[in-house]
């Protein structure tokens, strides 16, 4: 019997409080307050966002754990519509540090693939090459970290799985396009990754349609590829998950609780094979009330809707008192009718 695998967002942890011990708070705070506003997407750029080793070790410790349990959770909602889908080739575009390719690596703890890592911020590739030389699986370990400006030029090697997250908002508007193009071109599935903000939305929408019009069929979140149903500036699509802060994390961010939610947009797309949606996502919070449970669904016959099912219906009912923002429904162990 195989010994489980390790956790890898622990080992990440573990990795990131080893290289970072010297970097003082007084670095972190002023290089984290320039970073936040490159995060936020309001100021895209033609240069990389991070531009030394300071500003590369302030990202790390404010932006990996949370960017690593975002991209682990697209990945999950991806794999629950892909079936036994394995990538035997990565490529992560704009990866800097690495936080996507150590979630791919989590996804398929028992894949064989090879993974490159794409950026343009060569203090970000190296920080990302030492933090995963120690890693237990095979794919961090013999990585590829590759500089090469992420734009028009842009050349990636065919992959069966490109993943672009938390990159699209550094870029101008023709940047965004060319990457977006060149994932679909190199990738038989992509998945793209942003803040959960309106701009972060709307650039996940944005590369949503381009990969449509390449010939991709969508997978997750939506269970559809027609238009989003979101009128636009009314709401805005995002998700959540749930991220373990370490002391060094917390001191950085300011922050006091043991946790955080960190909000994000996505879309993961295939090119090949069966579409594979879901029949309806949940894009709330479900509201319990007493024997009922209100569900807000994005559904892929009519749009948005909102459905409450009763105490009455038994096993669905029981379903969606554990169904949760983000999850496919019906659960394949329940059915509406």
């Amino acid at each position: 019997m195989n010994a489980p695998a390790p956790a890898l967002d622990a080992e990440l942890r573990d990795a990131l409080r080893a290289r970072l011990d010297d970097l003082t708070p007084r670095q972190a705070t002023q290089a984290v307050e320039r970073l936040i506003a490159n995060y936020r997407g309001r100021t895209p750029t033609d240069a990389p966002v991070l531009r030394d080793a300071a500003d590369v070790a302030a990202y790390a410790a404010y932006r990996m754990p949370a960017t690593f349990e975002a991209v682990r959770a697209a990945l999950d909602a991806f794999r629950a519509r892909a079936g036994d889908w394995t990538p035997a080739r990565h490529v992560d575009v704009g990866g800097g540090t690495g936080a996507a390719t150590w979630a791919v690596a989590d996804a398929w703890p028992g894949s064989a693939h090879e993974t490159t890592v794409v950026d343009w911020a060569q203090p970000a590739l190296d920080l990302g090459r030492t933090l995963a030389r120690d890693a237990s699986h095979p794919a961090l370990r013999t990585a590829t970290w590759r500089r090469e400006p992420i734009g028009p030029a842009l050349a990636l090697p065919d992959a069966d799985l490109v993943t672009v997250s938390y990159v699209l908002g550094e870029l101008t508007d023709r940047d965004r396009a060319s990457v977006v193009a060149e994932a679909a071109r190199a990738g038989r599935a992509v998945v793209v990754v942003e803040p959960g903000t309106p701009p972060g939305y709307a650039r996940v929408i944005e590369a949503r349609a381009r990969l449509i019009e390449a010939g991709f069929t969508v997978l997750a979140p939506c269970p559809h590829d027609a238009a989003c149903p979101i009128e636009e500036g009314a709401d805005w699509c995002h998700f959540a998950a749930r991220v373990s802060r370490s002391s060094l994390h917390r001191q950085v961010k300011g922050g006091s609780l043991p946790y955080e939610d960190e909000k994000f947009s996505y879309v993961a797309a295939v090119r090949e094979g069966e579409p594979g949606a879901a029949r309806a996502r949940v894009v709330r919070h479900p509201q319990t009330r007493k024997g009922q449970v209100l569900l807000d669904l994005c559904t892929r016959d009519e749009g948005l809707r909102r459905v409450t099912v009763s105490k009455r219906q038994g096993e669905v009912y029981r379903a969606a008192r554990d169904a949760e923002w983000g999850d496919v429904w019906p659960p394949r162990s329940a059915s509406e009718d």
